[in-house]
């Protein structure tokens, strides 16, 4: 894209005022009744994580038009205090997450995506490297929650009751915290002493942990009810499903893909076999193959059985000593859910991904063990699979690995499953017909790191709601961690003065309002139309490196793949940030107001949000800072 100019118009060659309504959008003079106001929305990259982080914030910070206000604060400090508002994971979230941020960006209408991922990573590396602690925990509230798992879900909530000043009492029935980050993806793709320390910020907030041991063995339901005001489920989905294949259940070398990488994380799985089938398609069924590519042949796990979890990570695993890694999938190779790059790391490796497939018989020899799979290939009817007659085929196999989905244990509490194998919440994420009790992450249904930790911060905000008055408000409809203008005004010292609460005219040159400002990013997401793409040149992204293993080098391989950015690329990709709906201090407004309406905020009152207003009396309504914001910033409407 280098050299590349834009061509972004509001109108084409040759077309007059007939080919438009002008009077919905230019007016001559002062006969317009509409004069700009400022709207305050949220940017779709925004709206598109599942965990809410408020990206474009840091990505303001990176670019270095939000400083802290601390002088001596560095700025990915600054940047990490804000992403941790949300989200206390970026390093391992930047690794891992497939960023549905990045496919909702309005870059991508422009020139590509900003590398929001490779951003996030960066600053929460350096966070880690310099021993930046989480925010102390808030007022002693004296409420007590249990929160019932240590994963993703279960780790953010207790971060966000810290916050909040509730003492945290987090149950884990493994050895050590961290659940799928630990439990479910290789340490390649989550290095285990980063997740430590991210980790370790949050327990160290003061939350009582206690491992080894399990609710509904261990513990009771009714002894969480006598001794805590609340109960957050972070369960998990620990159980694999295995293929629905007669001989399926009997055959000791058929396992399920949670169980083989829970084995493998844990250190029992020293190795595979000679030929591996992967069932599945998503990111678990990838990483499980790709680690069995990793191991190679050495068929002992050291358990009775292996762990079980998903497709795409079982077949990372498997290719040593000559191995065959195999994954198939009902869906064709480019609709697989497993994420575009993983495919393509996993194919790279050796893996042999097979799509548009699905099995139909489970091959056993007289010993009870499976010798193979017989195939064939199907097209699919929405999520339903149909044979293709006459393509049937034999894969051969020494293990056959499932990962074709997981569901919740709910032994000792079984009130809690819904019949299938889950958790039912409402829309606050209060479980059904329990008073006091949460639920989130995979125990709903399992998806994204980055979805359950999303639950976690929202039920904690709930569950605060809850022990306010027993009731808990209707969340937003767009429920993500929004920029806050009073805020942003408190820690800069220009918080408005008080409200006397009369009727009174002029509120645009009052200190106690904030002028012409509106904030709708609890219900509005910013379209890409709404901006004026014209103003932004073609700047390729900041790609990050990474090291691409061939399936000869392969073998016993478990170095990390992604190499960060430097400072330098981080900074570049946050001035890449259009900053959708937030004024980025351009001075288009300023510059192209024939009135002189629009003028800077004198320079010691200047915040973010805060940099230009409009004199009502000079503004005619000509709509011309509107037309030129490139942000979408600027809104007709309200007037003097």
């Amino acid at each position: 894209m280098d050299g590349q100019q834009n061509s972004y118009r509001r109108y084409e060659d040759g077309e007059t005022e007939a080919d438009f309504d002008l009077e919905d959008k230019i007016f001559v003079q002062d006969t317009s009744y509409k004069c700009p106001t400022y709207i305050n929305k949220t940017p779709p990259c925004q709206g598109s994580c599942p965990s809410g982080h408020e990206i474009r914030g840091w990505l303001a910070i990176a670019r270095g038009m939000d400083k802290p206000v601390d002088e001596d604060m560095a700025w990915q400090e600054y940047a990490f205090e804000r992403m941790i508002s949300a989200n206390p994971f970026p390093a391992t979230m930047g690794r891992v997450c497939p960023a549905p941020c990045e496919a909702g960006c309005n870059r991508n209408e422009v020139d590509d995506y900003v590398g929001i991922n490779a951003v996030e990573q960066y600053v929460g590396d350096w966070a880690n490297e310099n021993g930046v602690t989480a925010p102390e925990a808030g007022a002693d509230t004296g409420r007590k929650i249990a929160v019932i798992g240590g994963g993703p879900a279960g780790l953010a909530a207790a971060f966000f009751l810290r916050k909040d000043g509730h003492a945290v009492t987090l149950f884990e029935e493994h050895s050590e915290l961290g659940g799928m980050m630990r439990y479910g993806i290789p340490g390649y793709r989550t290095p285990r002493d980063m997740l430590d320390k991210e980790i370790g910020r949050i327990t160290a907030m003061g939350v009582d942990v206690r491992c080894n041991t399990r609710v509904g063995t261990d513990v009771s339901v009714d002894e969480l009810d006598k001794a805590f005001d609340a109960v957050f489920w972070a369960l998990g989905a620990q159980n694999g499903r295995g293929l629905p294949l007669d001989g399926w259940d009997a055959a000791d070398n058929c396992i399920n893909g949670v169980d083989f990488l829970d084995a493998f994380n844990q250190g029992y799985v020293l190795g595979t076999a000679k030929k591996v089938i992967v069932v599945g398609g998503g990111d678990t069924s990838i990483d499980v193959a790709s680690i069995a590519r990793r191991l190679g042949n050495i068929s002992d796990t050291g358990q009775d059985d292996a762990t079980d979890f998903l497709g795409h990570d079982v077949a990372g695993s498997l290719v040593r000593d000559g191995m065959e890694a195999t994954l198939t999938s009902l869906f064709p190779i480019e609709k697989m859910t497993a994420a575009e790059h993983e495919r393509e790391d996993a194919l790279r490796e050796g893996v042999d991904i097979k799509g548009g497939v699905m099995p139909l018989e489970l091959i056993v020899d007289e010993n009870g063990l499976a010798t193979g799979m017989k195939m064939c290939e199907c097209v699919m009817k929405g999520n339903t699979p149909e044979a293709v007659e006459g393509t049937e085929f034999v894969l051969e196999a020494d293990i056959i690995i499932s990962a074709i989905g997981q569901f919740g244990d709910f032994t000792g509490m079984e009130d809690f499953d819904n019949g299938r194998g889950s958790m039912t919440v409402d829309g606050t994420y209060a479980v059904a017909d329990r008073e006091g009790h949460f639920a989130g992450g995979d125990i709903l249904k399992p998806h994204l790191l980055t979805t359950a930790i999303g639950h976690g911060r929202i039920a904690a905000e709930a569950i605060t709601d809850f022990l306010d008055d027993g009731e808990v408000e209707k969340r937003p409809s767009v429920d993500v961690h929004h920029f806050n203008l009073l805020e942003e005004l408190k820690q800069r010292g220009q918080s408005p003065s008080a409200y006397d609460h009369v009727q009174d005219s002029g509120t645009d040159q009052a200190e106690y309002a904030v002028h012409n400002y509106e904030d709708r990013s609890n219900s509005q997401i910013i379209k890409h139309t709404e901006l004026f793409k014209g103003h932004f040149d073609f700047v390729p992204r900041e790609v990050r490196d990474e090291v691409h293993i061939g399936a000869d080098e392969v073998l016993g391989n478990f170095e990390e793949r992604i190499i960060a950015y430097s400072e330098e690329q981080a900074q570049k990709e946050g001035e890449r940030c259009m900053s959708c709906g937030m004024c980025f201090e351009c001075d288009n407004c300023v510059i192209y107001c024939p009135q002189d309406a629009v003028f800077r905020v004198k320079k010691s009152d200047r915040t973010v949000g805060r940099y230009v207003e409009t004199d009502y009396n000079k503004c005619i309504g000509c709509h011309i800072c509107a037309d030129v914001c490139p942000t979408g910033f600027i809104k007709m409407g309200l007037g003097a």
